[in-house]
């Protein structure tokens, strides 16, 4: 099964609240998880990996946080998953382990190659600004806000 980790699920959360906001200066990891219900530490791990890759720029400070590094319409999926997860592969062999034990007579090498290569071609022709429907917005809670889930799911309460 291919599948993304939750590093790229709350980091795509994250994006997508930051495109949605982005007139305000920048949002803090702190603010994010508590509005999403991502756990703290990893958003907080997340966000530095994006900033490090340069899609996010972060402001120090206690007025600080992060902000998008470049337009959402630049930024494309491949180079949030390859941030956060690594090179896209569908298989162990594709990652150049020499531990299979069929490598000198897999005859899906080459076909498997060719289709990590189309997985990654996808990813690049979606931009950020793709994964945000300007239509959906989150309904107010009694408190303030709701718990979203992983996929931006409105969690029973």
């Amino acid at each position: 099964m291919l599948k993304l980790t939750r590093k790229s699920d709350y980091g795509l959360i994250a994006l997508q609240h930051l495109i949605r906001h982005s007139r305000e200066e920048s949002a803090s990891a702190k603010k994010i998880a508590r509005l999403y219900s991502i756990p703290l530490p990893l958003l907080s791990k997340i966000l530095q990996r994006l900033a490090r890759s340069g899609l996010l720029a972060a402001a120090p400070g206690a007025a600080g946080g992060y902000r998008l590094a470049r337009d959402p319409g630049q930024i494309n999926a491949l180079e949030v998953v390859r941030s956060l997860e690594g090179p896209v592969l569908t298989t162990r062999c594709e990652a150049g382990s020499l531990a299979c034990a069929r490598r000198a007579t897999c005859t899906i090498r080459n076909p498997i190659r060719h289709f990590n290569q189309r997985i990654s071609e996808l990813l690049e022709t979606i931009t950020l600004s793709d994964l945000v429907d300007p239509g959906v917005e989150l309904p107010p809670h009694p408190a303030g806000r709701e718990k979203i889930g992983l996929r931006g799911n409105l969690l029973p309460r």
